[in-house]
């Protein structure tokens, strides 16, 4: 995965999570791998493995917040190859 690549990545998240925390988990579900080493770790938890769980858990998540705002990130560190890419 090429710099741009990524960065194409992180702008669909921002607007997927614009969506995320008004309720809606549909655009950030889209963003996920569906192979079964996928994982989520989010602040409103369960950390979770495998698409069936990742999805749960996106879904619960979405859930329990509305009417938020993301108003910042903030990269420390990111990596992306073909095969696998991580923000943090």
């Amino acid at each position: 995965m090429s710099a741009s690549d990524l960065a194409q990545v992180m702008e669909e998240y921002h607007r997927a999570l614009d969506a995320f925390v008004k309720g809606d988990p549909e655009p950030n579900k889209k963003l996920f791998s569906r192979r079964d080493d996928v994982t989520l770790a989010n602040p409103l938890g369960p950390p979770a493995r495998g698409w069936s769980d990742v999805e749960k858990t996106l879904e619960r998540a979405a859930s329990l917040i509305r009417e938020g705002e993301a108003i910042g990130f903030e990269r420390i560190s990111e990596y992306g190859t073909a095969d696998l890419a991580y923000i943090v």
